[in-house]
């Protein structure tokens, strides 16, 4: 016997960039988990993932992710996912830096405190850098 389908989203990498996207149900990417089409049936839901593999020159990395409804949308259900909505976990950039203003008053968790006057300029640190990879398409 077969198991039940779960709800599914359709999940990938920008190639451009390599921020995680997801496929919405008007066949945008969206960086929001929570704007994703929710697939409740197993033979559309592999009609969307044949869509978003199609699609090279814009995404790599395409396949179904387990979700649950929610109030907001799409909810992941697989810590895995929960932990690619939120971006990478060492500072603020890419999503986390465009939702951190909503938060009044919060910093990155390694940006020192704001220098008081008079006070010694912080210790040096390494620098952030960002690696940047363009490639050419034929």
């Amino acid at each position: 016997m077969s198991r039940r389908f779960t709800p599914k989203v359709v999940t990938a990498n920008r190639l451009r960039e390599g921020d995680v996207v997801y496929l919405t149900a008007d066949d945008r990417w969206t960086p929001f988990h929570h704007e994703a089409e929710l697939i409740e049936d197993e033979a559309h839901a592999q009609m969307r993932l044949i869509h978003a593999t199609a699609q090279r020159l814009v995404v790599v990395g395409a396949y179904l992710a387990d979700a649950r409804v929610s109030a907001q949308g799409p909810e992941p259900t697989h810590f895995r996912e929960a932990f690619r909505t939120r971006g990478p976990s060492n500072y603020f950039h890419g999503k986390q830096a465009d939702l951190a203003p909503a938060q009044a008053g919060s910093r990155p968790p390694d940006d020192p405190a704001p220098a008081k006057a008079g006070a010694s300029p912080p210790p040096s640190r390494q620098p952030r850098c960002a690696h940047v990879f363009l490639f050419r398409l034929r």
